[in-house]
């Protein structure tokens, strides 16, 4: 079968997202929407204020059980599942919540090494080591991980974050809008840490974001929300020429074109 929006088979796809409804009372956020997702991608989630980025994120994940519709992960609808048989596929989920989510009673050591905890069987000094390796893998300095978040700035924050994610060895990592508020600097690092780290663990990366550098820099593909469903995924240059009003506006804008511009610069050097 080939979904109309993507013209891929089914059978490729590492999320397969069919006639997703999502509704809060009156109001609908999503209607018979449809999403597949490739394994080894990178793929950017982009839309206007309300149109669900973060709600579609966390009905991929099982924390929004839809109203209707299926979402199969690995081949399987999860909320089918038992739930140990679930939990076993949702390890497999690495997630980067906005602002990070870590717990402020806890060190970023500790943040990062309860999931192993917890899941892995690993006594507390064997997860903390290994805690450890995660922090380094984000690009954190050893002496981070005894620090509370309170006392990270936000572009360590991010990646104490991002270390807890990949806790698990995740074969896909979920980030919602991992690069806000980071300034253009601490962004672009992110950035790369984030391709970096898909090449290195063959992860596939389902991302959220505003920001049109990291769209231009690391996406393989770009998936619009609008209107309630999926209204293009395809390329950034073919998203970037969609006859809508809302994609002209966001890509053919002055930082759309900016963004576009500092990527083609940096393909050229390359």
């Amino acid at each position: 079968m080939v979904t109309p929006a993507t013209g891929q088979a089914a059978s490729d796809a590492i999320i397969d997202v069919r006639g997703l409804t999502n509704r809060f009372g009156k109001q609908t956020v999503h209607d018979q929407l449809d999403l597949q997702v490739r394994q080894g991608e990178i793929l950017g989630v982009v839309g206007g204020s309300g149109t669900g980025k973060s709600v579609l994120l966390r009905s991929i994940v099982g924390l929004q059980p839809p109203t209707a519709g299926s979402v199969r992960v690995f081949g399987q609808d999860l909320s089918q599942l038992p739930a140990q048989q679930r939990s076993r596929y949702e390890r497999r989920f690495g997630v980067l919540f906005q602002r990070g989510a870590l717990f402020s009673s806890l060190t970023v050591l500790e943040n990062v090494a309860l999931p192993l905890i917890e899941y892995s069987g690993l006594t507390r000094a064997e997860a903390e080591h290994l805690a450890a390796v995660k922090l380094a893998l984000a690009g954190l300095p050893p002496e981070a991980g005894n620090k509370y978040p309170a006392a990270l700035s936000g572009g360590m924050v991010k990646r104490a974050a991002l270390a807890r994610a990949l806790a698990l060895d995740p074969d896909i990592l979920f980030l919602d809008e991992p690069t806000a508020g980071l300034d253009p600097i601490g962004a672009a690092a992110f950035d790369r840490l984030i391709m970096t780290l898909r090449d290195a663990l063959g992860l596939t990366v389902f991302l959220v974001t505003h920001d049109l550098d990291t769209l231009y820099a690391i996406c393989d593909r770009v998936a619009v929300l609008s209107a309630k469903k999926v209204l293009i995924v395809a390329d950034i240059d073919t998203v970037a020429a969609t006859a809508d009003p809302w994609v002209q506006d966001y890509f053919q804008g002055p930082r759309g074109r900016a963004a576009s511009k500092a990527a083609l610069s940096l393909q050229e050097k390359h």
